[in-house]
């Protein structure tokens, strides 16, 4: 009888070890499975990367800055950014910055110099560069880029562009990148703003924001079907 018993106990510890075992397999090939994930990036290859909220400015061809080093003033110097995003540094060659903001390019010009220069203190000044601009197209007075000087809505933009043409539907569509590949089109039915409704849909302009006005249906239409109207008058009834 004490027999059966220790042989029932030691069946059961190996069916719990079993298990155990099979679940700690399972888990670990899920964690591994995650890391590969992560370490390919498989899992954020098909998401768009998200729009940072305050976003510093991408230095960009021809725009122009000043560097200064405070403890070896000899160095300082003011460059502009070549068309192949390259910009010509004293003593220490070319640097490619095109696409940098002004503190990751002050961090690339340390590196750069730390080859001449031991801990070296470098300032860069933005002194001319893009300004941000808004595009309006279609069915505008005066289609066309617009420097974007302050806070502009999509109305304030039409009516910088002259206003709606005769032709022009009052539902626009806005276009704004997110991500470079990536741009998000939003409709907007200004027609029930100005209407003094849904105050929300007049949503303010970012730099690099497109807004297209389509053409009416009908005024479409009209150049495929032409037609007139009035009263049809028989020719030859008018010379009686």
């Amino acid at each position: 009888m004490a027999f059966v018993i220790v042989a029932a106990a030691i069946l059961a510890i190996g069916t719990v070890s079993n298990v155990g075992s099979q679940a700690g397999t399972q888990e670990s090939g899920q964690q591994t499975m995650v890391s590969q994930e992560t370490a390919t990036g498989k899992s954020d290859s098909t998401r768009p990367v998200l729009e940072q909220r305050y976003p510093r400015y991408k230095v960009q061809r021809d725009d122009s800055l000043s560097i200064s080093f405070p403890l070896s003033p000899e160095f300082d110097q003011k460059v502009t950014v070549q068309p192949d995003g390259y910009i010509n540094l004293r003593v220490a060659g070319a640097l490619r910055i095109e696409g940098m903001s002004v503190p990751e390019i002050a961090d690339a010009l340390k590196t750069k110099y730390s080859k001449i220069l031991h801990d070296p203190v470098i300032d860069v000044d933005l002194i001319d560069f893009q300004k941000p601009f808004f595009v309006v197209s279609g069915q505008v007075t005066k289609p066309g880029q617009y420097d974007l000087r302050y806070d502009t809505t999509i109305s304030e933009a039409i009516a910088i562009a002259g206003g709606f043409a005769p032709t022009a539907k009052t539902q626009v569509f806005l276009y704004h990148r997110i991500s470079p590949g990536v741009v998000e089109v939003k409709r907007v039915n200004l027609k029930t703003f100005l209407n003094g409704k849904k105050v929300d849909e007049d949503a303010e302009m970012h730099p690099g924001d497109m807004v297209f006005v389509p053409e009416k249906f009908i005024t479409n239409f009209r150049k495929y079907v032409p037609y007139s109207l009035g009263m049809y008058v028989n020719p030859t009834s008018a010379l009686f």
